[in-house]
């Protein structure tokens, strides 16, 4: 008997064939859609990782999906691609939005979002490498929004979207299909 024979007379080759044919949809969905992560460091802390242990780290499920549509929210907890280090993937929260004006943590200086960025910081200020320091990040950016925390089992749920510091963050509007850089 040659090998497909053997394989047609082996009760597992159809039950083999038939997971593999998922394979293809399982890898779309966790590069496209929704996908688990670690996330490392402790500028998001006490949101994420809160026990200052280095050891134990929060996995979270990261929703791919929504970020394509650009549409965020003032207080999402967002992974986005580093602007100062492209390699590196860092988990913050959107404070503000394209039109908003900020002032930075440490001063008083202020700083106008402009259309297409967000201003995002790590809910740890004195560990956070964030907006403060490498300014608005472009919207293009984000690859995904932080959705639920699902390790460890007794955090899970889902991630609040705070509000902002309003003594921070003076509101501006700039319509979606404006082509002004500035309005209010």
């Amino acid at each position: 008997m040659g090998i497909f024979g053997r394989l047609r007379a082996s009760p597992y080759t159809i039950p083999t064939l038939k997971a593999l044919s998922w394979v293809p949809v399982v890898l779309f969905v966790l590069e496209n859609g929704v996908s688990p992560s670690k996330v490392e460091g402790r500028s998001m802390q006490p949101t994420l990782n809160p026990d200052s242990n280095q050891m134990k780290r929060d996995i979270v499920l990261l929703n791919k999906w929504s970020a394509t549509s650009h549409s965020f929210q003032r207080g999402q907890v967002v992974v986005l691609t580093s602007p100062t280090n492209p390699k590196r993937q860092i988990t913050k929260r959107i404070i503000a939005l394209q039109g908003d004006t900020v002032k930075l943590r440490q001063g008083t200086e202020k700083v106008y979002v402009p259309k297409g960025h967000c201003w995002v910081e790590g809910d740890e200020g004195f560990h956070s490498n964030d907006s403060n320091l490498f300014g608005p990040v472009p919207i293009s950016l984000i690859s995904s929004i932080v959705t639920h925390v699902i390790w460890p089992p007794s955090r899970f749920g889902p991630v609040e979207v705070n509000g902002i510091e309003s003594k921070r963050v003076t509101l501006g509007f700039i319509p979606p299909d404006s082509d002004d850089d500035y309005c209010w």
